[in-house]
């Protein structure tokens, strides 16, 4: 009985009668409750894992839905930017040549009463000058007798003009 010696053999006797006396108290069927409760709780949730990660896809889902939408309601939003733009351009540029339309007849209109205020200067200038003129060359011409007789004449006239 040599091999009785062997330190390798009490190891396995040891072993041999801690495995019985757990065995005998019934350990392995809280082992297996054990396992069996880890199981249940990892199913529940690998199922839990599921429904968030279906969940997950739908939310997806329904985001790339609705960015796509606002995707198409950004684009609708910046062609009618750009339609109102080019209407806003338009009419800026009706706005502005009928505004430069108007000052340029204002323009022209002040230029025509500046030449009729100037014409009508002239004529003033004119008639003052020629009257200054015709007085001088009446004076220069007119005697008494003269006048007396163009005055006797206009009084003579004056009778048949103011009938």
């Amino acid at each position: 009985m040599e091999f009785l010696r062997e330190p390798e053999v009490w190891v396995g006797v040891g072993l041999v009668l801690v495995i019985l006396i757990l065995l005998w108290k019934g350990a392995h069927t809280t082992i297996a409750k054990m396992l069996d409760s880890r199981a249940a709780v990892i199913a529940a949730e690998l199922a839990e894992a599921r429904r968030l990660r279906e969940e997950a896809e739908r939310l997806l889902a329904d985001y790339h839905a609705k960015a796509k939408g606002a995707e198409r309601e950004a684009e609708a939003i910046l062609t009618e930017a750009r339609a109102e733009a080019a209407r806003f351009a338009e009419l800026s540029r009706a706005d502005l040549s009928a505004q430069i339309s108007r000052r340029a007849q204002a323009a022209q209109d002040k230029i025509a009463q500046a030449e009729a205020a100037a014409m009508q200067e002239i004529r003033a200038l004119a008639a003052d000058v020629a009257v200054a003129a015709a007085q001088k060359l009446i004076q220069a011409r007119m005697d008494e007798s003269r006048a007396g007789n163009l005055i006797a004449e206009s009084i003579k006239d004056l009778g048949g003009k103011l009938n």
